[in-house]
């Protein structure tokens, strides 16, 4: 080998020697080279680690970085790129970055706040430009707030954007200026699919009356939030009278000022011997804090006496018991109770003496019968009291034929007049019935359609007659005669519905929406109930099988619940509340495999679509559903308040035979505290 090289000339040689350098060399620089590139890359990595980017790929090329990745904007792109060049020399970087696309401009959210108070209203928000068709602009809608207010300006922080109305936008904002007509002390938010209503009525019935009417306007695709509220009445003068008698224990009026108190009265009424639960008012105008640690002492007491009746008027009580209560327990329950009770009150008791024969006393009486005609007839006092009589009866009974038939005696005892307007007032809230007035006795007997008549007419007498006076209340609450316990709930009207579809279902001629004959006296049924039914949001649904294609089964559906609410309307159904929907085969309840799972889908559904009333204090309940055969079960459904109220008022005992007087404080006490500026008088309810 050395021989060979040795022959080889020196310029073969140098040429070796060059060609062998130069591998080395490059060899070192690629060695050189990945060195460079995996530090580099490594080092880049690890700073837009720290600096939590990691939507960046680092890739290098000899002295070259390649960044690659999607940046969600452009700030974040420019931040990537100034941290990796803080790293390495600028012009070695290779930016192949993209950015996120903008997305396209959403429309705002537009929502109206309405403000209603007894002096103003106000409008704040943002409303579309240019409103839907039929809709409202602001200039319209500021028009239609200030009329509610006029005079007074209206405050309006109304902005707009040039943005097409969101669907349900233009009825939903009519709906919620309606509810602002109707509610005088509201406040109501308006958004595209949802329509919140916060108000404040004067009573419960009120309350009631609103909350339907409300919900009887409520277009469709828009939620209703509903809170209204109603405060407590002020009750003047502050009365309550149990009794005791023949025929049971009861409350013919009943007040408490806190639901503490109110509980308590009821358990020693319960104690006493009261079976159904009676209605006691929680309202304003208490003369003490200490009212039911009293009430609970005389209920005791006249319990204990078997025969009497006990009063409250504000701080005066009045316990009168009856004939066959022996006179030592008489002593020692009045002792005991004039001893229990707290310093504000003050007690009248009296024992009733038995009856004697005597000549018949003056009477004064007053009649209202079922047709509405009204016979005043006894005694008076003059003249003059008599055209005034008359003229009361005329305005306490508008619209009724008043006979006045009676005589002049001016032997008659003093007070007589007050005795016989006191009376005449409360008869007034009777639906038909008579009024007996005497020298010792004021004695008011009826029919009523309203569980409150019977503490109204005690709380009329007790204030008017004055202290130490007698009276009785023969009052019977009849159902029949409640216009709220006589209406059915839309719930009611619900159950009644799926009791005639679970009998017979609505079919139709095979492959169209005509209504087959058989299935017309169903229509008329169904048609029967909604016609004493009041408005309501409801839905018919069309179902069918899965035969046929899917747009087919859809639109027949739709056609065939369309013709029921066609067919409803025919029949004087008011229809102004009702949708008709198609759904095709999207919701079987049935396997569409069997004849019997095909016919079973084959249906109309009735939907509630707006919420039932809440209970008190509670919020909205949740949306009521119809179904027909293999659907729910409505009578899960919560029971309905005015339904509730109006079973407890038909459990009430009949008291038309009532015998047992009552009778009032014969002296003035300590005085109630006086009631705050602005507070009106509300009657016990």
């Amino acid at each position: 080998m050395p021989t060979r090289i040795r022959q080889l000339s020196s310029t073969t040689l140098a040429l070796l020697a060059f060609i062998l350098a130069a591998m080395v060399m490059f060899s070192v620089a690629y060695g050189a080279t990945l060195v460079i590139e995996s530090r580099t890359q490594h080092v880049v990595e690890a700073r837009l680690a720290r600096e939590r980017i990691d939507w960046v790929t680092v890739a290098t090329d000899g002295l070259r970085v390649q960044l690659t990745g999607t940046a969600p904007n452009e700030a974040a792109r420019f931040r990537a790129v100034n941290i990796v060049g803080s790293l390495i020399d600028a012009s070695r970087i290779r930016d192949a970055l993209d950015v996120t696309p903008a997305s396209a401009i959403e429309a705002p959210k537009f929502s109206v706040q309405m403000l209603r108070t007894e002096d103003e209203v106000q409008l704040s928000g943002l409303i579309p430009e240019k409103p839907g068709e039929g809709g409202m602009s602001e200039e319209q809608l500021s028009a239609a707030a200030e009329a509610l207010a006029p005079g007074n300006g209206l405050p309006d922080t109304l902005e707009t954007a040039d943005y097409p109305a969101p669907p349900n936008w233009d009825a939903a904002l009519a709906f919620g200026l309606e509810a602002l007509r109707r509610l005088e002390l509201s406040k109501i938010s308006v958004s595209a699919d949802m329509v919140e209503v916060i108000a404040i009525s004067d009573s419960e019935a009120e309350k009631r009356k609103l909350e339907g009417e409300v919900r009887a306007l409520v277009p469709a695709g828009v939620r209703l939030v509903m809170d209204i509220s109603a405060p407590r009445p002020v009750i003047t003068p502050f009365t309550l009278r149990f009794v005791v008698d023949a025929e049971g224990a009861r409350f013919d009026s009943c007040s408490a000022d806190t639901e503490r108190a109110r509980t308590q009265i009821l358990a020693a009424a319960a104690a006493a011997g009261v079976v159904s639960t009676p209605v006691c008012t929680i309202g304003l105008g208490t003369p003490t804090p200490r009212w039911s640690e009293a009430v609970v002492l005389a209920i005791g007491a006249v319990k204990e006496l078997g025969s009497a009746s006990i009063t409250f008027s504000d701080a005066d009580v009045s316990l009168l018991a009856g004939s066959d209560v022996a006179q030592a327990a008489f002593d020692k329950v009045v002792g005991e109770l004039e001893t229990g009770l707290p310093d504000a009150f003050s007690l009248t008791s009296i024992l009733e003496k038995k009856e004697s024969t005597a000549e018949g006393p003056a009477e004064f009486t007053a009649t209202v019968k079922e047709d509405g005609k009204v016979e005043l007839r006894g005694r008076l006092t003059d003249e003059m009291q008599r055209s005034a009589v008359d003229a009361f009866a005329r305005a306490a009974f508008p619209g009724a034929e008043v006979l006045t038939a009676t005589r002049v005696d001016e032997a008659l005892p003093d007070g007589w007049p007050v005795r016989v307007f006191a009376g005449l007032k409360a008869l007034a809230e009777v639906e038909h019935g008579s009024l007996l007035v005497r020298a010792d006795l004021v004695e008011v007997t009826g029919v009523t359609g309203s569980t409150a008549a019977r503490g109204k007419i005690t709380q009329i007498l007790s204030g008017e007659l004055g202290q130490g006076q007698t009276f009785k209340v023969n009052v019977r609450y009849d159902e029949a005669l409640d216009p709220i316990a006589s209406l059915p709930t839309p719930e009611e009207c619900a159950a009644d519905l799926n009791a005639v579809i679970a009998r017979t279902k609505i079919t139709f001629t095979p492959a169209s929406a005509e209504i087959a004959n058989e299935a017309r006296p169903v229509i008329d049924q169904l048609a029967n109930i909604l016609t004493a039914c009041p408005a309501m949001q409801m839905e018919i649904g069309g179902h069918t099988d899965s035969q046929g294609s899917e747009g087919g089964n859809q639109s027949l559906s739709q056609a065939r619940a369309e013709a029921v609410l066609v067919a409803l309307q025919g029949r004087r159904v008011d229809i102004s509340g009702m949708t008709a929907v198609g759904y095709g085969e999207a919701t079987p309840i049935a396997d569409n495999e069997t004849e019997e799972g095909r016919e079973a889908n084959r249906r109309i559904e009735f939907v509630l679509t707006s919420p039932p009333p809440a209970p008190l204090g509670g919020a909205a309940g949740a949306e009521g559903r119809l179904e027909g055969p293999g659907g729910a079960d409505p009578a899960a459904s919560p029971p309905d308040e005015n339904a509730s109220a109006a079973a407890a008022g038909a459990a009430n005992p009949d008291f038309s035979g009532d015998t047992s007087p009552s009778v009032a404080p014969t002296e003035k006490t300590i005085p109630p505290l006086p009631r705050p500026e602005g507070l009106e008088a509300e009657d016990n309810q």
